[in-house]
């Protein structure tokens, strides 16, 4: 990639959010400015932006923009919170860029150190995006020992360096099992109905120069059967508490063909991305989106005019189908509350 993935932008060229579409992706390398929260949330909305992580970071970046600007900081928390009820890092890094300037701006510290009220959010943003840096690089190290010689992982969706600070969650572990001579093939789901897979992760892939296949996400099965399939490596939008899991559309599905064919399924995530205030999976509000996104491909409609279409962009994971959660701060396996908040304790 050229063009950076997310950037902030200083006065008085700024404030603003620089951001790659990834909507255009792979065909162009398109950056998108945000010079206002409205324009930070539609492209929130339209997946320019997206990936839990990242989301985070978005959240709280757009915290400090709206603070910048002389907006009203709250409310522009709460719609930015609001833009994708599901991805639960969105609502996290906004709340804490929201805090921080609460904290200082009534204290007067900021403005006694010589620097204006929005830079304590924008601090707090920055401290987000360093600490999913550092996480990517311990996740993959703690998921390294779960990956054997020679595997043929399986993904869905993307989780590389477009959706972190990092080089990703689940495919953070694949590229530290490739420096580490274990991979042997990265399947990749397309990921319908938009196709992150085929779009976003094969050019990562391709840009990391990793062995790797494109599938149909309905292969996934016959893959398996035929014995080509060594490990399931997927990210998340949001952890309950109880371990269940939500992730891209076609991740519970991966999770019961894993199962039956006693294929070990791993999932990625920081620790910002379990939910310990929602209790169980059926607790998740799952994201609907446009009818449209399924009846067409790539702007072209692919079902008759008037069909309707169900287009959940999310779907839940129960405990009991995940082998293990891998974090920054360890491993969860058996996936129970327990090991959960053992993990979160020192967080």
């Amino acid at each position: 990639m050229t063009a950076a993935v997310f950037r902030w932008v200083d006065p008085p060229a700024g404030p603003a959010i620089e951001l790659l579409d990834q909507t255009r992706l792979p065909r162009a390398e398109v950056v998108v400015t945000c010079a206002d929260v409205p324009s930070l949330i539609d492209a929130i909305a339209r997946l320019a932006v997206r990936g839990a992580p990242l989301l985070g970071i978005a959240g709280a970046f757009g915290v400090a923009l709206a603070a910048a600007r002389g907006d009203d900081v709250a409310a522009a928390a709460e719609a930015i919170s609001a833009a994708r009820p599901t991805a639960v890092n969105l609502a996290w890094g906004a709340g804490l860029a929201l805090d921080a300037y609460l904290r200082a701006r009534p204290a007067g510290d900021f403005l006694a150190a010589g620097k204006r009220p929005y830079e304590a959010a924008l601090e707090q943003a920055r401290a987000i995006a360093d600490a999913d840096r550092l996480a990517c690089r311990q996740m993959a190290g703690h998921g390294l020992a779960l990956v054997p010689e020679g595997a043929r992982i399986l993904t869905h969706c993307n989780t590389g360096a477009l959706v972190t600070a990092g080089e990703g969650t689940a495919f953070g572990l694949v590229m530290a099992a490739h420096r580490a001579g274990r991979l042997a093939m990265l399947w990749i789901d397309e990921t319908r109905p938009l196709l992150q897979g085929a779009r976003l992760t094969a050019y990562e892939a391709s840009l990391a120069g990793l062995p790797h296949r494109v599938l149909a996400d309905c292969a996934a099965a016959s893959l398996m059967a035929a014995g080509q399939v060594d490990l399931v490596a997927v990210g998340a939008d949001r952890i309950a508490a109880d371990g269940s899991v939500a992730n891209k559309i076609g991740t519970y599905s991966l999770a019961v063909l894993a199962r039956h064919h006693r294929v070990p399924f791993l999932v990625v995530a920081p620790m910002s991305t379990v939910d310990f205030c929602t209790k169980d999976g059926r607790s998740i509000v799952i994201e609907e989106r446009a009818p449209d996104e399924v009846t067409s491909l790539a702007g072209q409609p692919i079902a008759p005019a008037g069909s309707g279409a169900y287009n959940p962009a999310f779907d839940v994971t129960p405990p009991e189908l995940v082998t293990a959660i891998v974090t920054e701060r360890g491993v969860a396996h058996p996936v129970t509350p327990g090991s959960l908040r053992v993990l979160g304790a020192d967080a």
